[in-house]
């Protein structure tokens, strides 16, 4: 009887590690969304670049080799899935800029040039494939600052000038002028990131003095306003119903918008998904990226199709371009 104990006791607990097992190979599972692979980026690979999109076009610039500050400008094809070279971006070259997109004119200033850092600015005109300088950014010099452009406004924010940052300056295209806007109340940071839904700008992630932020804005520029969203770690609110597996905070992330919902992805030694319901204040995890892990990469979306690319893990730089598309299945036989 005690042998037959024994054996039933330890068919009990195989089943169970069994089940445990499946249940969390499950979980992976369960998780939708998949990664394509495209055409790799034609320009040397690279960290720390800048993108703005016009039409069908995303525009990649400048960014840092490993031994080279950059300041090249080349576009993507989102129909026929390939790449072309521009003309060079008539700053130096530059890491961690900012850019945005105002009125089918690209935008881009700021940033680090091994040096110094900046706070000139320059627009890109894609009929003529020409930069023009335009008046310098008003605030300090800073690098891995934000840029958006939501309701027809457009900005540049936050940062690190020696100090960490949370000033938002607006750019005025007709006057060419930059005037102090209203700040939101969170904590300063560099390396956040910004998606915009519906004219609205949100705010996320980000670090300070080594601590990973976890307060998220939502900014309306018909008001000028920003509204504090529920905080993205599990830890930050008393109410563990909608969150007690969110695992966002992160810094030196990338971000775009499909329909209607707004996407996180990696960061610094990250390559998690996540995606973000303006209607419910809510997030939820999606599969993560099927390439390296990586940090200092660009994200972007072309017509509701969301993009990813290039970046580092340590000294390894990456000229790879991935699709994400949230409602397929992953599937590893398409890459």
């Amino acid at each position: 009887m005690n042998n037959l104990k024994k054996g039933i006791l330890f068919a009990a607990l195989f089943s169970s590690l069994f089940f445990v097992s499946c249940s969390n190979d499950d979980d992976d599972d369960d998780l939708i969304g998949n990664w394509v692979k495209k055409s790799a980026f034609d320009g040397p690979a690279r960290s720390s670049a800048t993108s703005f999109v016009i039409g069908d076009y995303a525009y990649v610039a400048t960014g840092y080799t490993g031994d080279v500050y950059l300041k090249d400008l080349w576009a993507y094809n989102s129909n026929g899935d390939y790449w072309e070279q521009k003309a060079d971006f008539t700053g130096v070259g530059r890491s961690s800029a900012s850019s945005f997109t105002l009125n089918d004119k690209g935008y881009v200033g700021l940033g680090y040039d091994g040096t110094n850092k900046l706070k000139d600015f320059f627009q890109y005109d894609p009929n003529g494939n020409s930069w023009t300088q335009k008046t310098d950014f008003a605030g300090t010099a800073r690098y891995g600052a934000l840029g958006f452009q939501a309701g027809g406004k457009a900005y540049f924010g936050t940062g690190y000038d020696g100090n960490y940052l949370k000033d938002f300056y607006q750019y005025d295209d007709q006057a060419n002028t930059w005037t102090l806007v209203n700040g939101f109340s969170g904590n300063k940071r560099r390396n956040a990131t910004v998606f915009v839904i519906a004219d609205k700008a949100y705010l996320v992630t980000g670090v300070n003095n080594g601590v990973m932020q976890e307060d998220f804005w939502e900014f309306d520029p018909a008001t000028d306003v920003w509204t504090r969203k529920r905080d993205i770690d599990k830890d930050t609110d008393d109410d563990y119903t909608y969150n007690d597996d969110y695992a966002i905070v992160r810094s030196n992330a990338s971000s775009f918008t499909m329909n209607g919902l707004g996407y996180i992805v990696g960061g610094e030694s990250i390559k998690t998904v996540w995606e973000y319901n303006p209607s419910t204040d809510t997030w939820l995890e999606r599969t993560a990226m099927e390439g390296a892990t990586r940090t200092d990469a660009v994200g972007f979306a072309i017509n509701n199709r969301g993009f990813y690319m290039l970046g580092r893990i340590g000294s390894t730089y990456f000229d790879d371009a991935w699709e994400f598309k949230p409602l397929e299945e992953q599937n590893d036989d398409d890459n």
